[in-house]
This record gives structure tokens, C-alpha cells and sequence, in this order.
């Protein structure tokens, strides 16, 4: 089984902004050279999708609601989700923080029939769905990983498809060659040269070919895909003593400069959660999926441990360029292992300035002492609601929560005693 949350992070925002329902949602950097993240099913009416420029998104959909990510309420929610998923199955395996491979093999299910499993899912989907406060997964489920991911993106949102054993091929062949994990703009453009477009085209054609094509180890694995053939196990993850953040892409990037934007922004945040949780950490990690889901893992290690953001990014930002990512990249993610409760002062102090990095020459990374749009505030007499924008020293926000219904709009001096930002348990 592979669940997915539908636009996760827009649906967050809209369960817990409740004048956000039933509109369109952007999350990501709100900024000139921001980036889009997630955006709402109302929004990708307008072309909004994941990985384009905010500039791009505000010209398509400017009456969208542009947030800045809320990464402690997605971690949140992500736990809650995957907590059902390992009550039900030990073997449970991770791919980001909204999506998950699960083996049913131990679920104790009497009966694997497409009827027992389609009862199943509806009944772990139900418990997502009351976990999260009424947020949507769709469910693929297949005789393989492959197959079960291929399924849970045939009927988004709140889509639920059994590909039964024996309909695989069936399934696939009048599909684009771009559902295959591994085929992105490059290989699709050699394939179609060579006359290839559709898993039909590509099952046709032998497996010395498609190496002679894309080489020995990509022209197996195409090879083998395209007849359903794939017998990756579900490999749950471990729980690790670390601090990260990762986000995965609809569109798998390219640009490196991109990327190495959305890298130095993920270090900022995984430095703020340390230093929110009074951590530091020695060893830095860069997690990267590539366009055919093969992971890939770097990191360096400190002699001791450190809670800066620049640091955290400029580290990061040398891991990813050791990587060959020309072919595509579906997911990124920066975490900081070895955690200690201390910092030595002078490692990265002032007698370094060069070391650093200021964090208002990254792209789009707002001032934490500012208000930025999405985040969440409590005023001493108008309670809670969270920032719709600010500028000019005037702060507008909006009061309301998940379980208020949509709340009053005032506009505040941004230096008002009495609104200070809602602290998370």
C-alpha cells in the first residue's frame, strides 16, 4: 500500500485556518525569489504546482493565500499519520513527511482478495483522516511498490485504486513513459527519439536496446519496470536522535541553484528547531531522492556541535555539490545528527565573520523577528490567529483556529506589547 496526503502542507493550513477552506493556498517563500512547496487543489486549477518560482504562482493565482511553511504543525501531523500506518503494520516506510510505503503482508488481513484489501484501506484512511482533523490521503495498492505508487496517483484527491494481481501490465502500458520512476525530460526526450513513448512501446523493445539507449544499470531497470517487475522490499526506518526537514517536488528540480536555495532554507529551519529544543549537533546530513528514486546520502562532521542556520547551510550547500544530480531530484532534506546540549562558543564566533554566511543574503528567508504570512500569534485581549501579512510597521491578522469557525481580520502596529507569537507545546 502507498498513502499519500493530498497537498499537505496546503491542507494543514486550511484545517487550521478555516477561512483558507474551499480556497487557494500556497505555501512555500513568500518572497520575489520564494518557492512554491505545496499548493491547494483550488490553486492547481490555476497552474500553481510545486518547485515554480512564487513570482510565477502570484501571476497565475494572485488571489491566492501565499504562507510561509509551518514545519512543527506538518511534523505534527505527519507523526500522528504514520503512527496509525505502524499500528497496523510493523513494516512501514517513510518517503517524506506525507507519504509511505506499507507491507500488508503482516497486517493479519484473512484475505488479500481486491475486496479485503479495498476495506482495509478505507478503514486506515478514516483513521488518518480523524487523526489529522479531516485531512485526505489517497491510497494505491499493488503487488509491488512500483505498481502501489503508480496506483495512488490515478484518482487524487481522496483516491482510493486496487490494481489487481495479474492487471499490472494492463495498468501500465497505454501510460506515458514518464510514469516509471527513472524517466524524467532527458530519458523521455532519448526514448521518444528512438520512437518509444508510451510502457507499451517500452515493453516491446529488449533489454540490450534500452542499454545500448541509457546505459547498463538504467536500461535494466526500465527493462524491468516496464513489465512490473520490481521486488523492492518495504524497509521501515529506524527512529533516529536527529533533527531534520525535507521536502518532496511534483516536478523533479534541476536547477541547481534552486536547489541549493530550498537546501540553505531547510538548514535555517532545522537550526531553529535545535535551538528551540536547547540542541546542537556535529554531524550534517543532505538527503537527496533522485528522479528514479534512488537515495542518496552525504555528511561531514564537525569537532563540536553547532546550532547555526549558515553554518548548518553553507555544509549542506558543499554536499550537494559533490552530488551528479542532472538527471532530477524529487526530494531534498538537511538534518543534523550527534546531538549535544551545548555549544562551543568560539568554533564559529567572531573571530570567523568569513565562516558565515548572513542569512539575509540566502533567497527569501524572512527575518524570524519579523511577521511573515501563515505564522502563529496570540494577542493578550483578541486571542489567537495567525499573520495574513505585514509591512510599513502595521501587521494584519486574522483571528481565528482549526477549531474556531472563521475569525475577524484586524490590523495591529507591528510593534504591539500585546501580540507576541504563539509558542508551540
Amino acid at each position: 500500500m502507498h498513502l499519500d496526503l493530498d497537498a499537505f502542507f496546503a491542507s494543514v493550513e486550511q484545517r487550521d485556518k478555516p477561512s483558507l477552506r474551499g480556497r487557494p493556498v500556497v505555501v512555500g517563500g513568500v518572497g520575489g525569489r520564494g518557492v512554491v512547496s505545496t499548493a491547494s487543489y483550488e490553486a492547481r486549477k490555476y497552474g500553481v504546482r510545486s518547485a515554480m518560482s512564487t513570482r510565477e504562482a502570484r501571476s497565475r493565482c494572485p488571489h491566492a493565500a501565499f504562507l510561509n511553511p509551518r514545519f512543527h504543525a506538518y511534523r505534527d501531523t505527519s507523526v500522528a499519520v504514520m503512527a496509525v500506518l505502524r499500528d497496523v503494520s510493523p513494516l512501514v516506510e517513510p518517503l517524506s513527511l506525507d507519504e509511505a510505503f506499507v507491507d500488508l503482508a503482516p497486517t493479519g488481513l484473512a484475505s488479500y482478495d481486491d475486496d479485503s484489501v479495498r476495506a482495509f484501506a478505507e478503514e486506515v484512511r478514516a483513521r488518518v483522516t480523524e487523526v489529522t482533523g479531516g485531512l485526505t490521503a489517497s491510497i494505491g495498492i499493488g503487488t509491488s511498490k512500483f505498481i502501489a505508487k503508480v496506483a495512488s496517483d490515478l484518482d487524487k484527491p481522496a483516491g482510493l485504486v486496487v490494481v489487481s494481481a495479474g492487471g499490472e501490465r494492463d495498468l501500465l502500458r497505454p501510460m506515458h513513459v514518464t510514469v516509471i520512476p527513472g524517466v524524467g525530460p532527458a530519458t523521455a526526450e532519448r526514448l521518444r527519439r528512438a520512437g518509444i513513448t508510451t510502457v507499451a512501446d517500452l515493453e516491446n523493445v529488449s533489454e540490450d536496446e534500452l542499454v545500448r539507449l541509457l546505459g547498463r544499470a538504467h536500461g535494466h531497470g526500465l527493462h524491468l519496470l516496464a513489465r512490473a517487475e520490481d521486488d523492492r522490499p518495504v524497509v521501515p526506518e529506524r527512529e533516529t536522535k536527529s533533527v531534520s526537514v525535507e521536502g518532496t517536488y511534483d516536478t523533479d528540480l534541476t536547477d541547481r541553484r534552486l536547489m541549493e536555495g530550498l537546501v540553505s532554507r531547510q538548514a535555517l529551519n532545522v537550526a531553529e528547531r535545535l535551538r528551540k529544543s536547547g540542541l546542537s549537533g556535529r554531524t550534517i546530513t543532505l538527503k537527496v531522492r533522485l528522479h528514479d528514486f534512488t537515495n542518496l546520502s552525504r555528511s561531514t562532521t564537525l569537532n563540536a556541535p553547532t546550532d547555526s542556520g549558515p553554518t548548518i547551510a553553507r555544509l549542506a550547500r558543499g554536499l550537494l555539490g559533490e552530488l551528479d544530480l542532472t538527471g532530477g531530484v524529487r526530494l531534498l532534506g538537511v538534518g543534523v545528527s550527534g546531538l549535544a546540549d551545548w555549544i562551543q562558543d568560539d568554533l564559529f564566533g567572531e573571530e570567523h565573520p568569513q565562516d558565515e554566511e548572513p542569512v539575509e543574503d540566502l533567497p527569501d528567508l524572512p527575518d524570524r523577528r519579523t511577521w511573515v504570512p501563515g505564522m502563529d500569534v496570540v494577542h493578550e485581549e483578541l486571542g489567537r490567529g495567525w499573520v495574513w501579512g505585514a509591512g510599513r510597521g502595521i501587521v494584519t491578522v486574522r483571528f481565528e483556529t482549526a477549531e474556531t469557525p472563521p475569525g475577524p481580520v484586524r490590523s495591529l502596529a507591528a510593534d504591539d506589547p500585546a501580540l507576541t507569537a504563539w509558542k508551540h507545546s
